[in-house]
């Protein structure tokens, strides 16, 4: 239906789009102090307006509302519909601690009781 349109209000509808997207979404790019809003996130990449955002490579952080969620190393590699799409080469999963370096067993006691 879109292909029947004129260019330049395709081109209208296409932004107004991202624009709605880019409002509704929590999830941010943050790189050193400039933050940009991800229109589209997926398992291997994701999605940021083109015209609000610069092209960006390496090592950028992704967050949901203020929690820090992943650590991406990216790569830009399509610019489709006014959106640049962006690949990981590394997504890494926040964690609030320490990774174990050891196997622990699920069905361990929590604690011991001292001999009375």
């Amino acid at each position: 239906m879109l292909e029947f349109l004129p260019k330049d209000i395709a081109d209208g509808l296409a932004m107004a789009r991202n624009r709605e997207a880019a409002r509704k979404s929590r999830l941010r790019v943050q790189v050193g102090e400039a933050v940009f809003p991800l229109l589209r996130f997926w398992h291997d990449g994701f999605a940021m307006d083109a015209a609000m955002t610069p092209k960006l490579r390496g090592l950028v952080d992704v967050y949901d509302g203020g929690r820090h969620i992943f650590q991406c190393l990216i790569i830009a590699s399509s610019e489709e519909h006014g959106q640049i799409v962006y690949e990981f080469k590394r997504n890494t999963a926040v964690r609030d601690t320490a990774p174990l370096d050891y196997w622990r067993d699920e069905h361990a006691p929590v604690g011991y009781l001292p001999k009375a």
